[in-house]
């Protein structure tokens, strides 16, 4: 799998078949994301539910298994190898580039839980019609170490039974950790918010916004860096 993923790309570009398929799940994700917005804009509540969560769940799964297990897509290379512009615009462009688009790679992974968790705390059903709640919602830190802890345990036990059963490697570990890690930013995210936006309904419309702000953003330097990486100036890459 991994060698078929390091084979030249379906889009004709000097990418491979790993950074063709990351840019066109990013599109993918992104187009999820604006249908269920305009969803949202008119009204449509159970559009813009369904959409918005089958967008944030694969988003979630194709970030874990490319950006953290395989690397794969615009951060598989390493150092100016990567890049065939000049160094100038290299260190001035595609440096800082690269910088914001892995800063709103995990921007956009904590929004995506925290707002699948909000989506539905928030929503009410009321005669077969999903609509916002405008009722306060808010937390406790007891609730969160509650919630916290029941999900250290299997992860705990998962880790265990790998140096049991001597399969245990450092970049597993870290995976779990870096996941434990984001659940934990998670929810001091939520603590913070909730005092700002207690109502709910508010909540959920602000931070969507902002949300699909990043996602948006996310998409745009994403997409600029695969065209000077693959298409402008390629590299030594694949």
């Amino acid at each position: 799998m991994l060698e078929w993923l390091k084979q030249p790309g379906f889009f004709g570009t000097h990418a491979t078949v790993g950074a063709d398929m990351s840019q066109l799940m990013a599109t993918v994700f992104t187009g999820l994301f604006v249908i269920g917005w305009i969803q949202a804009r008119r009204r449509r509540a159970d559009a813009h539910h369904w959409m918005m969560l089958s967008g944030m769940i694969a988003m979630l799964a194709f970030f874990i298994s490319y950006y953290l297990f395989r690397q794969l897509g615009v951060l598989a290379f390493e150092g100016k190898e990567g890049f065939g512009g000049s160094e100038a615009l290299y260190h001035n462009v595609f440096i800082p580039l690269l910088i914001t688009h892995i800063i709103l790679v995990v921007i956009g992974l904590v929004m995506a839980v925290y707002m699948i968790v909000l989506g539905f705390r928030a929503q009410l059903i009321e005669q077969g019609r999903r609509i916002l709640s405008d009722r306060v919602l808010q937390t406790t830190w007891g609730k969160i170490g509650i919630i916290f802890g029941a999900l250290c345990v299997p992860v705990a036990v998962y880790l265990l039974y790998l140096v049991t059963a001597d399969r245990f490697r450092m970049g597993r570990l870290l995976v779990w950790v870096g996941f434990l890690a984001l659940i934990a930013i998670v929810f001091a995210v939520e603590m913070t918010i909730q005092r700002l936006w207690p109502d709910g309904g508010q909540r959920h419309r602000t931070l969507g916004r902002f949300t699909m702000t990043i996602y948006c953003i996310l998409f745009v330097t994403g997409t600029t860096t695969y065209t000077m990486l693959y298409i402008l100036y390629p590299g030594k890459i694949g």
